[in-house]
């Protein structure tokens, strides 16, 4: 066990309610004045974890604090969380092993809002950048190859059909690979589900690339949401494709790295005995 002086775990613990409570300010006074937002409301709707939960510091396993040494994760926590981590780390592992393909170019939200009206989509008060017919018309001259099961879910009905692959809840780690958006937001889901075995420094790592990608991804969206100062990336293009994927690329590095640490986590975690 590592031990923490308390000048140093304090100091720790305040530069992380810092750094939280910047990067949630701007959704907290959304909340309160009640106006959504359909790029960053996603990370505080589609993921559990409450802004308060975020900015709650710990250290992570093998590390106590002095002064507080009850607060201390023991064996028996890590214990409890086994078969998560055991989930966990098998698709992580096996997403890592995997080279990136960066060939998607955003089909996944175009895919979930083919062949709905304009009043039918999950974001209907924004308009479709290219209509309805013109959104169908990307879709059907695009191969749709979507890897990640939580976004495939959301395809409509005759957008699943497209899809050249078939995820499922059950065999994540056959499919998801680093390229993917969603596979690197999820980090973040990973992260903060193994809390507090982890250290909220890397929870809030995860949060903020899950941030940054989600801008990407709404950019690429069909939507038009320049009224919110979201310029389109048009993905329909070659320049919005070769921008895109640059993109995708930087990400998928970054989401590799942080991935690569969540790993160590969970390697350290597996050796823990009763």
């Amino acid at each position: 066990m590592e031990v923490l002086g308390e000048e140093e775990w304090r100091a720790r613990a305040t530069a992380h309610e810092a750094r939280v409570d910047a990067l949630v300010a701007d959704h907290l006074a959304r909340r309160q004045d009640g106006v959504a937002h359909p790029v960053h409301d996603f990370l505080f709707t589609y993921y559990s974890l409450r802004p308060a939960q975020l900015r709650r510091w710990h250290p992570g396993y093998g590390v106590v604090l002095a002064g507080r040494v009850s607060e201390a994760v023991t064996e028996a926590d890590v214990q409890a969380k086994r078969p998560l981590v055991e989930g966990i780390h098998r698709l992580l592992a096996a997403t890592a092993a995997r080279p990136a393909n960066l060939g998607c170019f955003g089909m996944h939200e175009w895919a979930m809002v083919y062949r709905q009206s304009e009043d039918e989509t999950r974001h209907s008060a924004w308009p479709l950048r290219l209509g309805p017919a013109g959104t169908d018309q990307v879709v059907e001259s695009h191969r749709i190859a979507c890897s990640h099961f939580d976004a495939f879910r959301f395809f409509t009905e005759p957008a699943r059909s497209l899809n050249t692959l078939s995820p499922s809840s059950h065999d994540r780690p056959a499919f998801e690979q680093p390229g993917c958006l969603h596979a690197g937001m999820d980090l973040y889901k990973h992260a903060f589900r193994l809390s507090p075995l982890v250290p909220s420094e890397l929870v809030a790592d995860c949060f903020e690339l899950a941030r940054d990608i989600r801008v990407l991804d709404m950019h690429a969206a069909p939507y038009d949401l320049r009224d919110l100062g979201v310029e389109p990336l048009p993905v329909e293009t070659p320049e919005g494709k070769q921008e895109y994927a640059a993109a995708q690329r930087h990400f998928a590095d970054r989401g590799q790295h942080l991935r690569r640490r969540l790993l160590d986590h969970c390697t350290v975690l597996l050796a823990a005995k009763d």
